[in-house]
C-alpha cells in the first residue's frame, strides 16, 4: 500500500513533468512559426545573400574599388546578416549586361555607369555625364538635394531597379590619341572610343564613336581598332596602361566633367529586406560614392606625374576642337529631349540646377581658384610648356 510520507514527492514529479511537457510544446510551436530557412540555418550564416556584378574588371582600381567597397561596407555595417559578393565583368554576365541582370533579377545588385543603357533608357545619359555639364560636387549637389535622385528613381522604376549614386571619378581626361590634334579637321575619321552622349556628339563632329568596354580599351588601341580612347583619367589610365599604346594626352575632359557611377538594386530584393538592412545598403552607397571622388582626387595628380616622367605628351585640346564639340552637344541634347519625354522632364531639372549652381560658383569655387593663382607660385609647367600657340 503506497505510503503517504511518498506523497509530496510524488506530486513534485508531476508537476515538473508537466512543465517539461508544455515547454517543448511551446518550443515545438514557435518552431513551426518560423521559415525552415531559419531553422535549420547556422548562426553563423548571412539572413541574406547578394551578388553584385560590375561593368569592370574585378579589383580594378579606383572603379572598381567602389563595389569592394559597398559589399565590404554592408557586410560589416549588418554584422554578416547581408552578404555581398562581388563579380567582375565576365564572370556572371558582360560588361554591357549588368543593367539587365539586375532587373530581371540574375544579380541583386550592379554597379556601372547609366550611359551604358543610353539605347534602352535614353535619358539614362543625364545620370552619367552631360558634355559640358555639372562636375562631380554639382552632381552630388542636384542628386541629393535638388530632385535629381528622385527622377532617377522614376526612370528606372518600370525595370525594376532602384539607382543609387555609385562614385565620382571627378573631371576626366579629354583622352589618348595616337596623332596630335591640331585643329578640328584632325576630328575627321577617327575612331574612338567614347560611350554616351558624347558619342553621339563625336560622331557628328566628324568622328566615329566605338563602344568598348573597359577590359578591351587596351588591346583595341594596340591593335589600331580605335585610335583614340576616352576612359577616365590618369589614375584609371596608368593602370590600364594606356600610355604604352597612346603617345597624346589630351584635357579638359568636356565630355565627362564629373562622371557619376551608379549601384543599381533589383527592387523586389531590396523591399524583401527588413528596414534596417534597407537603410545599409543605402547608406553603403552613399559612402562609397564619396569615398570615389576622395581617391581619384588623391591619386590622379601622382598619378599623372608618373605618366609625364615615363614620356607622356600632355596637351590641352585647339579651342576650336573645344568650340565644335560644344556646337555638337547642343544639338544633341536638343536631339535627345525633343525625342524622349522623360528626357525633357530630366533636362528641365538639371538645367536649373545647374544655372543656380554655376552663378554661386562663379563667387565661390571659380572665385577662390583665381585669387590662389594670382598668389601661389605657377603649376604644371609640363603643360604649359607642351601647348603651342595657346
Amino acid at each position: 500500500m503506497f505510503e503517504r510520507r511518498f506523497l509530496p514527492v510524488v506530486v513534485i514529479l508531476l508537476m515538473a513533468s508537466l512543465v517539461l511537457v508544455v515547454g517543448l510544446w511551446a518550443v515545438d510551436s514557435s518552431d513551426q512559426t518560423r521559415p525552415l530557412s531559419d531553422v535549420n540555418r547556422s548562426i553563423d550564416e548571412p539572413d541574406y545573400r547578394w551578388k553584385l556584378v560590375t561593368t569592370w574588371p574585378k579589383n580594378l582600381p579606383g572603379l572598381g574599388a567602389a563595389p569592394e567597397n559597398f559589399a565590404r561596407y554592408v557586410n560589416e555595417m549588418s554584422n554578416g546578416r547581408l552578404e555581398v559578393r562581388v563579380f567582375g565583368a565576365g564572370e556572371i554576365v558582360p560588361a554591357f549586361e549588368v543593367f539587365d541582370a539586375v532587373s530581371q533579377g540574375a544579380a541583386e545588385v550592379g554597379h556601372g555607369a547609366s550611359y551604358y543603357w543610353k539605347g534602352k533608357i535614353p535619358a539614362a545619359v543625364f545620370f552619367t555625364a552631360v558634355p559640358f555639364g555639372m562636375t562631380a560636387q554639382e552632381m552630388n549637389g542636384w542628386l541629393h538635394y535638388g530632385g535629381g535622385l528622385e527622377l532617377w528613381q522614376d526612370l528606372y522604376a518600370p525595370f525594376g531597379v532602384i539607382p543609387f549614386a555609385g562614385g565620382s571619378t571627378g573631371v576626366q581626361m579629354a583622352g589618348w590619341f595616337n596623332r596630335e590634334l591640331r585643329s578640328a579637321k584632325d576630328l575627321s575619321g577617327l575612331k574612338m572610343r567614347i560611350p554616351g552622349l558624347a558619342g553621339e556628339v563625336f560622331d557628328a563632329a566628324g568622328g566615329t564613336a566605338v563602344r568598348i568596354a573597359g577590359g578591351e580599351v587596351y588591346t583595341s588601341m594596340q591593335t589600331g581598332v580605335i585610335d583614340a580612347v576616352e576612359w577616365v583619367g590618369p589614375y584609371n589610365d596608368r593602370t590600364l596602361g594606356l600610355n604604352e599604346v597612346a603617345e597624346f594626352y589630351y584635357y579638359p575632359g568636356w565630355h565627362e566633367p564629373g562622371a557619376m557611377l551608379e549601384f543599381t538594386v533589383n527592387a523586389a530584393a531590396f523591399q524583401e529586406l527588413p528596414s534596417d538592412l534597407q537603410a545599409i545598403v543605402r547608406y553603403a552607397a552613399r559612402a562609397a560614392n564619396q569615398n570615389m571622388l576622395d581617391e581619384f582626387t588623391a591619386r590622379n595628380n601622382e598619378s599623372l606625374q608618373q605618366l609625364l616622367a615615363a614620356g607622356t605628351q600632355l596637351r590641352h585640346l585647339p579651342d576650336d576642337v573645344l568650340n565644335l564639340l560644344y556646337e555638337k552637344s547642343v544639338e544633341a541634347m536638343m536631339n535627345l529631349r525633343t525625342s524622349d519625354a522623360m528626357a525633357e522632364e530630366i533636362a528641365v531639372s538639371y538645367e536649373a540646377f545647374s544655372t543656380n549652381v554655376r552663378a554661386y560658383h562663379e563667387i565661390s569655387e571659380r572665385a577662390y581658384l583665381n585669387a590662389r593663382d594670382k598668389v601661389l607660385p605657377p603649376v604644371m609647367q609640363e603643360a604649359s610648356q607642351a601647348e603651342p600657340g595657346r
